[in-house]
């Protein structure tokens, strides 16, 4: 079933047709909620909430062809609005990094995943150490792989900032990579 079709069967009410769109978008939903707040339980939370707004606003999105990028642009707004609302109300107990579900494919052997594994939580805390507009850039540009013009439309900037922007964020990212792994072994995370 073609983006047109499956629009047009969501906005009937076809509960059918939502589960395929909500199927074909919840991993990568999930993962631009985590992206935001680090925090798996709470990237699922928050994956539930951006798609009742999907489901509310599906009049909204006029051209079936450019339904990723309207999905993408509401969950940052979500996330956003998430984070705002945290920091006026902050947790009561920070959690600590090391405490981080892992994200490893079962596949690998368990050594491959503990590797993998520290990577990662070494990625997302350096992540975590960016200024707001590096995060964002590189979640858009290299984490969804959004191309960077429709990147300067989300964050309304000029299309140069943003590819400025891209590869500072990547600099201050490997940077701040070296840094948490003590810029030993593990520095070989950020190539």
């Amino acid at each position: 079933m073609d983006q047109a079709e499956l629009l047009r069967r969501c906005r009937a009410g076809d509960e059918l047709a939502w589960e395929v769109l909500v199927r074909n978008y919840q991993a990568r939903i999930c993962s631009i909620a985590y992206g935001y707040t680090g925090d798996p339980d709470e990237a699922r939370d928050l994956a539930q909430d951006i798609f009742v707004r999907v489901y509310r606003k599906l009049d909204t999105c006029r051209d079936p062809e450019r339904l990723l990028p309207w999905l993408i642009r509401i969950a940052r707004n979500v996330c956003l609005d998430h984070l705002r609302r945290r920091k006026v109300r902050p947790p009561a107990q920070d959690i600590p990094a090391d405490e981080l579900v892992s994200l490893a494919d079962p596949a690998p052997s368990p050594e491959q995943q503990w590797l993998t594994n520290t990577r990662k939580r070494l990625v997302i805390a350096a992540m975590q150490n960016l200024s707001k507009i590096n995060r964002e850039i590189i979640l858009l540009k290299d984490m969804q792989g959004l191309p960077l013009d429709e990147i300067a439309g989300m964050l309304d900037l000029p299309l140069g900032t943003v590819k400025s922007r891209c590869s500072r964020a990547r600099v201050e990212l490997a940077k701040a990579v070296i840094a948490l792994s003590g810029g030993g072994q593990d520095a070989e995370v950020a190539s």
